[in-house]
């Protein structure tokens, strides 16, 4: 959420920042409803030194024995303005509140300003494709064969865009979970937590999901409560009204969920296979950082995503969002994509974002410097240490082997029991 002040003082620079990510929100209509809310309130407090002054001339007109009905009539005026304003201004706010959450964050001042996924920018990348000795197959075909992905099944039991995992592909699947939580654990200083697979509305408010994206997620209205679309959305609301301690920060969290989304597989896209699918797992890193280090966690944690592909061994480059390509809640992000060659297609499995205040501000998570009167919003980033099925998919589709098999990398191996490589079921 931004800071009401910023439009009151910068409307400018709002307004550009909302055009740049390509959101239609009139802010002078708003900053119209924040300079009335200001006036009622003035005029408010203002009547109510008139009260206050009023209820002081009481006791000297009894000793002098005036009639008191005039004032009295006065006050009760003067009281029923103050309880209209109360209930104006009451109302005003609850506007200006709700309008402001559909308002984007704005881009960060390093964010390059564009409107398309072409006006986004390869940063560097990593490794080198494989030469294949023959044509890379997709991974349906290698998952059907070596039967470790049933889709078909799957459909049956779900509709289309899941995916059921047999044999050694859900043993793969865990694998995979079990070997990015205990590298961003040892290796990089998360903690590991477990959170809730389903979300209060408070809590998807919070992380910038809803309102605006409420047709988007899987809701559950009996109960109203969402199942999470990511791992973020738990993880973030942890300190959600809370008040930290300086010497904490920074934070970090990370946590193994599934994620459901509903608009996945829309518009025809990459509906076979594993690419774009309803269900999928995800390792998700999260930090609580203070304002002035936050643009530099956000460099480690894209190190840290890293890390988990170079040591698989996976060829991959990072992208830079333009303004109109991040998403709603973030002020800079960057993509880690993953090429995968039998589908021959460049497959993201990591956004990497800065948030700077603007969740802060909606879950209201601040912290407070020792000898320090006042508070400030924390910085909160999160990002992908990496998301599945799409490295499930690359991992299969360049590991694969003339005849079908897929080896598996060094450092699954023994997530595998010591097995080499994935082969058909006898």
């Amino acid at each position: 959420m931004l800071n009401i002040e910023l439009i009151r003082n910068e409307p400018e620079r709002v307004k550009a920042g909302v055009k740049a990510k390509k959101t239609e929100i009139d802010i002078d209509a708003i900053a119209a409803l924040d300079t009335r809310n200001r006036a009622l309130r003035a005029e408010r407090d203002k009547l109510r030194n008139e009260q206050t002054t009023k209820s002081k001339l009481i006791p000297e007109a009894k000793k002098n024995g005036e009639d008191i009905a005039p004032i009295v009539q006065e006050m009760n005026r003067l009281k029923a303005r103050v309880q209209e304003l109360e209930e104006e201004t009451k109302e005003l706010h609850h506007r200006i509140q709700n309008e402001l959450l559909y308002i984007p964050n704005l881009p960060s001042d390093t964010t390059p300003i564009g409107y398309t996924d072409e006006d986004n920018v390869e940063v560097r990348s990593w490794g080198e494709s494989r030469a294949f000795g023959f044509k890379p197959k997709p991974h349906w075909d290698l998952c059907t064969a070596l039967r470790i992905v049933d889709f078909e099944r799957a459909t049956k039991i779900s509709g289309a865009g899941f995916g059921l995992y047999m044999g050694d592909g859900a043993r793969l699947e865990r694998a995979l979970i079990s070997y990015m939580l205990d590298l961003h654990t040892r290796e990089h200083g998360y903690l590991e937590v477990f959170p809730p697979f389903v979300v209060n509305r408070d809590s998807m408010t919070g992380t910038g999901q809803l309102p605006k994206m409420e047709n988007d997620m899987y809701h559950m209205p009996a109960d109203d409560l969402f199942l999470i679309p990511t791992a973020e959305v738990p993880v973030t609301n942890i300190h959600r009204d809370e008040i930290l301690k300086a010497e904490d920060l920074p934070i970090y969290y990370q946590a193994y969920t599934p994620c459901f989304r509903r608009e996945a597989g829309a518009a025809g896209r990459d509906t076979r296979g594993l690419i774009r699918v309803h269900q999928f797992d995800k390792v998700e890193m999260v930090k609580f950082v203070t304002p002035e280090t936050s643009y530099a966690e956000l460099e480690t944690l894209l190190s840290n995503a890293e890390d988990v592909l170079q040591s698989l061994g996976l060829n991959y480059r990072i992208i830079e969002l333009c303004s109109g390509d991040i998403s709603f809640a973030a002020a800079k992000c960057y993509d880690i994509e993953l090429w995968a060659p039998g589908v021959e297609q460049w497959l993201e499995v990591s956004s990497c974002s800065n948030f700077e205040d603007f969740q802060a501000r909606r879950m209201n998570i601040r912290y407070r410097s020792t000898g320090e009167k006042g508070t400030r919003f924390v910085h909160t980033l999160n990002g992908s240490g990496v998301a599945l099925a799409r490295l499930f998919v690359a991992i299969v589709e360049n590991y694969q082997q003339e005849d079908g098999s897929i080896a598996l990398p060094e450092p699954l191996q023994p997530y595998m029991g010591g097995q080499t490589e994935i082969r058909p079921r006898v």
